[in-house]
């Protein structure tokens, strides 16, 4: 199966006691079908790193991203594949993400698109939960929404929550010509990356 031609994907997070566990499945008619990526998250890193690998077994590396700097709000992730060729680029937009989350996705010779959460109330509340005593502690319980689009408007994907508290995401991807590695690497950051 050719990861290219596949159009919906479920990200799945575990929490365990030392790292936050990701897999990644290909849809299949709504439910998460065949694993095609494994990753974990080691907490409380200074410079963010994280690998994907092609199941989880961690034998093979389908392709990781890189913080260029370590704790810089608007710092970029370097996204590449096994063999360190670049694959893209993502960052937060840190002025823009005071409101409302909004991420920026590049590919080489494809452009650039622009990712937000699609309710501005939700984001608002999201924003307002962590300074709530005692409750702020807790993982915000609603779900929430990214779409993004090029400069003009086109749809490029979509990642939707899709439970109330545990951390499962449909990935739903609109354009054929953007590179699935890419779309898989910011759809984990969103979760993974998303307190920053």
């Amino acid at each position: 199966m050719s990861l290219q031609s596949v159009h919906a994907f479920h990200v799945h997070q575990k929490v365990t006691l030392m790292v936050n566990r990701y897999e990644i499945f290909v849809d299949d008619n709504g439910q998460p079908g065949q694993l095609v990526g494994f990753a974990e998250q080691k907490r409380l890193k200074i410079k963010e790193r994280i690998t994907i690998y092609t199941d989880s077994s961690k034998s093979a590396v389908l392709f990781e991203f890189n913080a260029r700097n370590a704790i810089d709000l608007g710092s970029a992730y370097d996204v590449t594949d096994a063999n360190g060729r670049t694959i893209g680029v993502f960052r937060k937009d840190f002025a823009k993400s005071l409101l409302r989350s909004t991420w920026h996705l590049e590919q080489p010779g494809w452009g650039t698109t622009t990712g937000a959460e699609r309710n501005k109330f939700l984001a608002g509340f999201r924003r307002l939960w962590g300074w709530i005593p005692v409750v702020g502690d807790a993982p915000f319980p609603m779900r929430y929404h990214f779409d993004f689009a090029t400069e003009n408007g086109a749809s490029v994907f979509s990642v939707d929550k899709k439970t109330w508290l545990r951390d499962h995401y449909l990935v739903s991807i609109q354009d054929p010509g953007v590179d699935r590695r890419l779309v898989v690497a910011q759809a984990v950051a969103l979760d993974a990356l998303q307190s920053r």
